[in-house]
């Protein structure tokens, strides 16, 4: 059975029509490119900083009071729901309608504050059943955000500005359990239940006001081709077409995300073995100035008009963190630099690799090829690929040399992301470098 080709432009276009129609702040911004552009950003860092303190705060407690391994089983199974989540969401966020995406957010959300709440009732083992559940619903919360932002002249901008705010909000989040149970003496087990609770209401004040972003307008869709959803068959068509890229670049995604988590989930360890006190505010210092490099790094990208050009860009902007990842790990490991800038440099080099995934990569690749899909699709595949390596280093630090400390570990997988994350990303430019892109892909049939 052959799937139809996309509608044409005027069907295209017609949920912007029906969006204009409803009237209020969604017709308003349809008139106002800058103030959409400011509003949806704005928006949807909101949303997705809140949905953080949901996922992270309880790294920032050490929970010794539950016998040894018990965190680091509590990561795990966090990890598993959120690995899950994403092997689901290539088909959720593939199919999902843009006006349905908001309400989802709101219940998958619900869902993980309540799993916190049964984290705390319930005794270990039990209860890490329900932070799988947490990391099973909070999984798919970044392409329902970006599925708002997608396919428009500025989506470079603020997938910049909602990028950032996993990079704020992963220190910002730790912060804010680190004082609930510093300041408030808030237990290790309630402490993530109240620090959702505490944001709950913000979050799905943001989600209503996210869901006022009406759609691309017809220039958008001229320039960055249709975004309709994927059904199975397109969905299969596009691993045919791209095949050795995405064969090169979800294994360095893959990399980068483990290195990523790795550093969030245990940096509390890192810090203490590195010899500096953790106090509540450096999870948040740490991570300001890597933010304000990335906003601006990533930001600029929408300058660039030409997607293929934009695409070979962010080739180069991956490779230079990976470098800086690995400069950061000589540096530190001989003495040059302090445990403080050696963390702010080594989040700088893999925000500048990781970040462009998360967003401009696939949204590049989308525009450039003119396929016509959602990047949520291809960045979900990669997505369910590195957060099985992300369980994979867990499980192998926890129990093939469990006496190895995190620092060491952390240091050591650095270097190798870094040197062989830079040998695929390479690969990648090459094979789209050579690809002809920029014409529309034959999806008869499929």
């Amino acid at each position: 059975m052959q799937t139809p080709l996309p509608p044409p432009l005027s069907e295209a276009t017609s949920s912007v029509s029906k969006k204009r129609e409803a009237g209020g702040i969604t017709r308003w911004l349809s008139d106002k490119p800058a103030t959409l552009t400011m509003y949806a950003s704005i928006t949807a860092f909101a949303v997705y900083s809140c949905m953080y303190v949901f996922r992270k705060s309880f790294a920032a407690a050490t929970f010794s009071g539950n016998g040894t391994m018990f965190k680091e089983w509590l990561i795990i199974s966090q990890a598993v729901g959120y690995a899950l989540s994403k092997f689901a969401g290539i088909r959720v966020i593939s199919e999902v309608s843009f006006h349905d995406r908001g309400q989802l957010i709101i219940k998958l959300m619900t869902i993980a504050a309540f799993a916190w709440v049964g984290f705390a009732l319930f005794p270990y083992p039990f209860n890490l059943v329900f932070t799988l559940l947490n990391g099973l619903m909070l999984g798919m919360i970044w392409g329902l955000v970006f599925g708002f932002l997608e396919g428009r002249q500025s989506t470079e901008l603020m997938g910049a500005v909602l990028s950032v705010s996993f990079i704020v909000s992963s220190g910002f989040s730790r912060s804010t359990g680190a004082f609930l149970v510093q300041q408030w003496n808030i237990p290790d087990q309630w402490m993530p239940a109240v620090a959702s609770g505490l944001f709950f209401i913000p979050l799905v004040l943001a989600v209503r006001l996210l869901e006022k972003v009406p759609p691309p307008n017809e220039q958008d869709i001229l320039l960055r081709t249709q975004r309709p959803p994927m059904p199975a068959s397109r969905r299969k068509h596009f691993i045919r077409t791209f095949l050795p890229g995405i064969a090169l670049f979800v294994p360095a995604y893959m990399l980068l995300t483990t290195f990523r988590d790795f550093r969030d989930n245990f940096s509390v360890e890192i810090w203490n073995e590195a010899g500096t006190v953790s106090v509540p505010d450096i999870f948040t210092r740490t991570e300001l100035p890597v933010a304000f490099v990335i906003l601006l790094v990533m930001a600029s990208l929408m300058l660039i008009r030409s997607n293929q050009k934009a695409l070979t860009i962010i080739h180069f902007i991956v490779l230079a963190g990976l470098g800086v990842i690995g400069l950061s790990m000589y540096l530190f490991t001989h003495r040059l630099i302090s445990p403080f800038n050696w963390m702010v440099l080594t989040g700088t080099g893999l925000y500048m690799a990781y970040v462009p995934f998360n967003c401009l990569f696939f949204e590049r690749l989308i525009a450039a090829s003119r396929y016509p899909g959602t990047s949520g699709f291809i960045m979900y595949v990669a997505d369910a690929m590195g957060y099985l390596g992300s369980v994979g280093i867990l499980v192998i630090k926890i129990f093939a040399q469990p006496e190895l400390n995190w620092l060491k570990v952390f240091i050591d997988f650095g270097a190798f992301t870094a040197g062989v994350g830079m040998i695929l990303i390479t690969g990648s430019l090459v094979y789209f470098q050579r690809k002809q892109l920029g014409y529309p892909v034959n999806i008869q049939g499929h």
